[in-house]
């Protein structure tokens, strides 16, 4: 007894051949394909941080954090539009080392 052949490619040719038009048409197509390719590959959707603004980024967080005291207040301050530094704080702070200065030094004068 012989098992059955798992694709039309493992049957022998004249036996392909003897097989209705439909039963043909209808096989899956196979694909081949490429052992590990792009498997486990991640692809990034959103800006990446240069090491010196991830650093930048936290030391503006735990400032905001340490003077505010309250997280939400911290978050405000760092996500909302500030007239007087003239864009949003977190982003200021990450663009630049002056940048982080000057927000430090905005949290500093509106927590003393």
């Amino acid at each position: 007894m012989t098992a059955a052949p798992d694709t039309l490619a493992d049957l022998p040719a004249d036996a392909v051949a003897e097989l209705p038009v439909e039963a043909v048409a209808e096989a899956p197509a196979e694909t081949p394909r490429k052992p590990g390719a792009m498997r486990f590959k991640r692809k990034y959707t959103t800006v990446r941080l240069t090491p010196d603004q991830a650093s930048r980024q936290g030391q503006v967080a735990t400032s905001a954090f340490r003077r505010f005291g309250e997280r939400d207040k911290a978050m405000a301050f760092l996500n909302d539009h500030d007239d007087a530094l003239g864009g949003r704080p977190l982003d200021l702070a990450i663009a630049s080392a002056e940048g982080l200065q000057s927000v430090e030094a905005a949290m500093l004068a509106r927590t003393a």
